[in-house]
């Protein structure tokens, strides 16, 4: 079996202790982000849905740093939306954090979210380099 290391960045640590989670595991060198929302640990999620989706790809990041990489390592990205139509001001904000080469992309609609009050909750995949 590979090696398997949970990757659980500061401020994080209530996911695996309470929920029984990493909210990323590393095997090798590639990185499985579990589902992030757009507020850290404990914290309401914001009002505006702009803030909530930029949230979400800084907490993206600071989890992939604890990790040893940043959000320019990610290749895969799956997002789960209870509000479709603000794909727009999603897309804005996974355009500020991701450039190019943009990963692979799945979005869905569903009609709800674990954390209370989530408009989306995106998990991703990344390829740290050596």
């Amino acid at each position: 079996m590979s090696d398997r290391t949970p990757i659980i960045p500061a401020g994080q640590e209530a996911y695996y202790e309470r929920f029984h989670f990493a909210p990323a595991m590393k095997v090798g060198n590639t990185v499985y982000l579990s589902g992030i929302v757009g507020a850290p640990a404990g914290a309401p999620i914001p009002d505006d849905p702009a803030e909530e989706f930029a949230a979400v790809f800084s907490l993206m990041d600071a989890t992939l740093v604890a990790a040893g990489g940043s959000i320019a390592d990610v290749v895969e990205l799956t997002s789960y939306h209870t509000d479709m139509s603000l794909m727009g001001a999603f897309m804005k904000a996974k355009d500020a954090a991701i450039g190019e080469p943009y990963p692979a992309w799945t979005a869905i609609g569903c009609t709800g979210l674990a954390q209370p009050g989530a408009r989306v909750e995106v998990k991703a995949t990344a390829v740290l380099d050596g």
